[in-house]
């Protein structure tokens, strides 16, 4: 069954600088844009624009005054961000397009703080390093989108909101009749979920299981997503290093000590190695999972033996 979705994220799992500083500024944002009616498309503009300018000081690095300047732009453009989803949710005008809208604020955020470095390193060290920044975009993206389907999939399995659900990598489009572009972006998004499932560690193979279950023991459904919640929210919250907050702050101390290229080559070497161990726990709690489950009954109350196996399989 579908839940409400509240105004503010799941708690649970939630970063805690954004538990505690981002999203209470937001929330304070947020109703006051809501009072005024101001749409949440132009509250995402705007964080978009602070992120722009931080991107201007950010290239001025050597200064001190300019690194300060770029980090309180940026934490402007968090505070922002959460804003326009919290807004959304707050007057119900939630869309597909404002979900694109607000992806595309913040690539557009990290790619202007990444250029206004670049072209400030490079000046230094030569052209190779744009070499380097290139590489930690492509890696913050697998590691944002990593992170991203992570809370997708605990509010979808764990809270039950329909919101929250998303394709299988390899679904096939329900639109037969729809036009060129609109098969063209369903493409797109499969190709997106499924870096997101392959960065993530999470397998079509759990989703099918667990969805099987909830459809045979619907009876089951609250006690199964609260054992969900209880294996997956510490994960969820060790996940959060990747969020954006994290890189926020690394940029910041790297750029304030005058060496952000330290945060670059942090962004290829040592978040993907934490990418790794994180991947490694997230399998290790799917099977934990079942586990569990199994270990309270042999078979599954109410289910033939032949459906018991069919969840086993």
């Amino acid at each position: 069954m579908e839940t409400v979705e509240p105004v503010r994220r799941s708690l649970e799992i939630e970063e805690l600088t954004n538990l505690y500083f981002i999203h209470p500024m937001a929330s304070r944002l947020a109703t006051l844009f809501a009072a005024r009616r101001i749409p949440p498309n132009a509250v995402s503009v705007a964080g978009m624009l602070f992120g722009i300018l931080a991107g201007v000081a950010y290239h001025h690095y050597q200064d001190l005054r300019c690194v300060i300047a770029g980090f309180i732009l940026m934490i402007a453009w968090h505070v922002m961000d959460g804003a326009d989803g919290q807004l959304a949710r707050l007057t119900q005008s939630q869309s597909q397009s404002g979900k694109v809208l607000d992806g595309i604020c913040d690539y557009v955020t990290f790619i202007a703080v990444y250029t206004g470095l670049a072209v400030s390193l490079a000046g230094q060290y030569g052209d190779w390093i744009w070499g380097l920044v290139v590489a930690a975009g492509m890696c913050h993206a697998v590691q944002a989108a990593a992170y991203e389907v992570q809370r997708q999939e605990y509010n979808f399995w764990g809270l039950g909101r329909k919101s929250a659900e998303f394709l299988e990598p390899t679904a096939v489009s329900q639109h037969a009749n729809a036009s060129p572009v609109r098969r063209l972006s369903d493409f797109l998004h499969r190709v997106y979920v499924k870096v997101q499932f392959l960065a993530a560690g999470v397998t079509v193979e759990f989703h099918k299981r667990l969805a099987l279950t909830l459809e045979l023991q619907p009876e089951r459904a609250a006690s199964l997503r609260q054992r969900y919640r209880e294996v997956f929210a510490p994960s969820v919250r060790r996940w959060s290093v990747m969020s954006a907050n994290y890189r926020t702050l690394g940029i910041f101390i790297c750029a304030a000590l005058g060496a952000p290229q330290c945060y670059f080559w942090f962004e290829v070497v040592g978040f993907n190695v934490i990418l790794v161990i994180l991947r490694y726990d997230r399998h290790a709690r799917y099977a934990l999972f079942f586990e569990s489950l199994e270990s309270v009954s042999e078979q599954p109350v109410g289910l033939s033996m032949r459906a018991a196996e069919k969840i086993r399989r």
